[in-house]
């Protein structure tokens, strides 16, 4: 993973904000006061947005026969790890152990962009993205997101599309 150059850090910049920039991609940054009592993070940033949780997806670590994947799913439902197995063509899937998640993406629980991570995951993004012109993904911290179109995201993360949310 590059270091951030001192303006990066000076800009407040995270590695994903500096990897939209550096990859040319049209974004809106939204920051919101993240309140750590909230029970779901996704939640919280669709409220204080004021954006439908259609459109604000989360991103979740899976560990799909062995190997860490990601999965990005909206905040309204859950993921279903039987398809998201199915998408990447495992066998089997369970939600990751959340220190290999951090350790692994750089991001913090809460935080976890799909884009930007420490170590590029395969990555797929549920289908129902495909149905917005834009949507919303954690920027690599708590408080923080940003709005971007799903093409666009499926491009720089190299994501499969599949519907891998229930509900």
């Amino acid at each position: 993973m590059a270091k951030k150059t001192k303006k990066q850090q000076q800009s407040g910049g995270t590695p994903a904000t500096v990897a939209l920039t550096a990859a040319g991609v049209a974004f809106t940054v939204h920051a919101y006061e993240h309140d750590p009592s909230h029970p779901s993070y996704g939640e919280e940033a669709a409220q204080a947005m004021g954006v439908s949780p259609e459109r604000v997806f989360k991103t979740l670590v899976a560990d799909v026969d062995g190997e860490l994947t990601v999965a990005v799913v909206p905040v309204a439902g859950s993921l279903d790890l039987k398809a998201l197995a199915s998408a990447v063509g495992g066998k089997r899937a369970a939600m990751a152990d959340p220190a290999a998640a951090e350790r692994t993406t750089g991001y913090v629980r809460g935080g976890i962009s799909p884009l930007g991570q420490r170590k590029k995951l395969r990555t797929v993004l549920d289908a129902s993205a495909r149905a917005h012109e834009t949507i919303c993904v954690s920027a690599g911290r708590r408080g923080l997101e940003v709005e971007l179109a799903p093409a666009d995201l499926e491009k720089l993360t190299d994501a499969v599309s599949a519907p891998v949310a229930r509900p």
